[in-house]
């Protein structure tokens, strides 16, 4: 059973920066690629981001491509997502979340979940 704990959430005016982090416990961190997601009020849960287990491999979202970064440190156990540029479109509840197989981009495939951490935009 892997736990997963979010952090760096809060409150950044449009054009600011965050960086997220999520520690993860009670696996083998390496045998996981981690993703994040997120999701806004009234909205479907939506992909981010998503390294593979290597971190040879990285994939983002369209809307955030070129302004979040993913990366993760084996010896932590963590997996960040530095947020530049930030706008109100990126205003969610972010999710950290791990899986072994399947597709990246298919929240369903994803077989741990964070408790998430609210990022607010401000105009």
């Amino acid at each position: 059973q892997v736990q997963l704990v979010e952090s760096g959430g809060g409150l950044v005016q449009a054009g600011g920066s965050l960086r997220l982090s999520c520690a993860a416990s009670g696996g083998t961190f390496s045998n996981y690629a981690m993703g994040w997601f997120r999701q806004a009020p009234g909205k479907e849960r939506e992909f981010v981001a998503a390294i593979s287990q290597s971190a040879s491999r990285t994939y983002y979202a369209g809307s955030v491509k070129g302004r979040f970064t993913i990366s993760r440190d084996s010896a932590k156990n963590t997996v960040y997502l530095q947020m530049n540029s930030l706008t109100g479109d990126d205003t969610a509840v972010y999710y950290c979340a791990a899986f072994r197989n399947g597709n990246v981009y298919r929240p369903q495939d994803y077989n741990y979940w964070g408790q998430g951490t609210q990022v607010t935009v401000s105009s």
